[in-house]
C-alpha cells in the first residue's frame, strides 16, 4: 500500500501513517516531479481547505498517474468538510482516477482566523478521533467500497466560500514579531518554498494558506491578522522533524 499525503500540522500525516503502508509527501513529490505510482492499494490523505481540496493537492492530482484496483481518499477537517469529498470525486473523474473509497475524519480545526485553538483543544476528546480512525483503517484493510457524498448544496457553499473568503495573497496576513530569532523553521515547513529567511522571514506570492509556518514556529513569533488566539497547534503524534521532512 502507498499513501500520498499533504500535511501542515501533522493531522493528515498521522492518518496516513495509521494505514501501515509506505507514505509519500505530496509537496515533495511535486518538487521531485514524481507522478507515477502502482500498488494494490493507493491512498490520498489531505485536509479540507475552504470547503474543498487544497490547491496543491488538486495540482498534484492533475498530474499523477495511479495504477491500482483500489484507490481511496481521506479528508481531515475540523468543523465542516463542505464539498471536499464531492470536489475530490470531480477532480478524480477529470483525471481518470476512480475512487473505491472516500471518507472524512473530524480533527482539530487549525485555521487561526476562524477558530480559537484553546477551545478546539478543549473539544478534542469529543471528536473521538481514534475511534473514527480505527473504523476507517478497518474499512481500507477490508477493501470496503464506499464514497461519502455531500449534497449539491455543499458545492454551492464552496463556491460562495471561495468568493467571500478568498485565500489569494494570504501571505499579506502574516506579521512577524520581534522575538523571531531567524531559525528558519518556517522556511523549512513551507510546502511550496514560499518563505525565505535572512534575519526574519519574507513571504512571497505562492502562499497556500496552510499555516504551517506560524503553527510550527518554535518562538510563536508569526501572527496572523484576525487570529482568534495566540495558541498554536501541532498533532501530538507527529514531530516537527517529520513535518519538516514532509515539506522541505
Amino acid at each position: 500500500m502507498k499513501v500520498l499525503y499533504f500535511t501542515a500540522t501533522g493531522n493528515s500525516l498521522y492518518i496516513a501513517k495509521s494505514f501501515g503502508g509506505e507514505t509519500y509527501s505530496i509537496p515533495k513529490l511535486m518538487k521531485e516531479g514524481k507522478f507515477d505510482f502502482e500498488d494494490e492499494k493507493i491512498g490520498i490523505v489531505f485536509p479540507s481547505y475552504n470547503n474543498g481540496v487544497p490547491k496543491l493537492v488538486e495540482e498534484f492530482l492533475n498530474k499523477v498517474k495511479l495504477k491500482s484496483k483500489y484507490i481511496f481518499g481521506i479528508v481531515t477537517y475540523g468543523m465542516y468538510a463542505g464539498a471536499t469529498t464531492r470536489h475530490l470525486i470531480e477532480i478524480g473523474k477529470r483525471n481518470g482516477i476512480e475512487f473505491s473509497y472516500v471518507n472524512e475524519i473530524v480533527m482539530v480545526d487549525n485555521f487561526l482566523p476562524g477558530f480559537d485553538m484553546d477551545k478546539q483543544l478543549e473539544k478534542l476528546p469529543k471528536k473521538k478521533i481514534e475511534e473514527n480512525l480505527i473504523s476507517i483503517v478497518k474499512d481500507i484493510k477490508e477493501s470496503k467500497r464506499y464514497v461519502k457524498k455531500h449534497s449539491i448544496i455543499s458545492s454551492g457553499i464552496r463556491v460562495l466560500s471561495k468568493k467571500f473568503i478568498s485565500h489569494d495573497k494570504f501571505q499579506d496576513n502574516f506579521i512577524v514579531e520581534n522575538n523571531c530569532n531567524g531559525c528558519k523553521t518556517c522556511e523549512k515547513v513551507c510546502p511550496v518554498n514560499n518563505i525565505k529567511v535572512d534575519k526574519k522571514p519574507t513571504f512571497m506570492d505562492n502562499c497556500q494558506s496552510c499555516l504551517a509556518c506560524t503553527q510550527n514556529c518554535p518562538k510563536n513569533a508569526i501572527r496572523v491578522k484576525n487570529e482568534k488566539s495566540r495558541t498554536r497547534f501541532k498533532n501530538e503524534n507527529i514531530t516537527l522533524k517529520e513535518i519538516i521532512e514532509a515539506n522541505n
